[in-house]
């Protein structure tokens, strides 16, 4: 990595994916975005999330696809980036696919999961924002359906959940826990009572998530176990903060 640019890898996906997620280390913005800020859209100075930004672009093969991230189920299909004659205007979307070799698909995050999803064979990516919005909604299910149509082959496919809100740090309300319940009944076992706060719910974000990619036909999934609010030396925490910087979780295919 150059500098001091300090990483967690994508892992398990197999030698078709690189990628990684970035943490708060390795960067020039000042507090309380301190320092590897890559969102333009927290209150930064955009010259400091430039910067940071072309520091993470020597870490990349391509300047990564970024999104305009809203909390919904939209995918972009990132690869008719390469057949626009100008600069386009940053996608609204909560998920990326693409086929394409040596494509960066980004997902920014402060306590949502970033999510990389692949098939064995390496001959489509897709990433995905999921916080509990996106997730009941759909957004893995939409992405999903994207990858599909991009490779109408694919099977035997795998995920990696990455650094997010951990299960004894998420408080969620009772419509929350309702909302995943009537879903899925079975879900209940990813939320405990808070006892410090009746009415008040411990969600396990990312036991969620893996659940979902499993009944949607996951081979495997690898978790990052890692907590972005209880971390607070290495990762940012909009359920911590409030006025906070983001990560990136940068995803490319290195070959079919």
């Amino acid at each position: 990595m150059p500098f001091n640019l300090q990483v967690i890898p994508v892992e398990g996906l197999g030698q078709s994916v690189a990628g990684f997620c970035t943490t708060r280390e390795g960067g020039v913005s000042v507090e309380p975005y301190q320092s590897l800020n890559l969102g333009l859209h927290v209150g930064d100075n955009p010259l400091a999330v430039n910067a940071n930004r072309n520091l993470l672009n020597t870490a990349l093969p391509n300047q990564p696809i970024w999104l305009n991230q809203v909390h919904g189920t939209k995918v972009f299909e990132a690869n008719q980036c390469l057949h626009a004659e100008t600069q386009q205007p940053v996608p609204t979307a909560d998920a990326a696919v693409t086929t394409h070799i040596d494509l960066p698909l980004a997902i920014l995050t402060a306590d949502c999961l970033p999510i990389v999803m692949t098939d064995k064979a390496g001959t489509v990516l897709g990433v995905a924002h999921a916080g509990w919005r996106g997730l009941a909604q759909g957004v893995l299910e939409a992405t999903l359906q994207t990858m599909q149509q991009a490779s109408p082959s694919l099977h035997d496919w795998t995920a990696w959940v990455g650094p997010g809100i951990g299960p004894l740090a998420f408080q969620v309300g009772q419509e929350v826990y309702q909302t995943f319940i009537d879903q899925h009944e079975a879900d209940h076992v990813f939320f405990k009572p808070d006892t410090h706060q009746p009415g008040k719910w411990l969600a396990d974000l990312a036991g969620l998530a893996g659940q979902r990619l499993i009944r949607l036909g996951a081979q495997k999934i690898v978790q990052s176990q890692r907590c972005t609010f209880n971390e607070k030396n290495h990762f940012f925490s909009y359920r911590r903060e409030g006025q906070t910087g983001r990560m990136a979780t940068v995803a490319w295919l290195t070959q079919h």
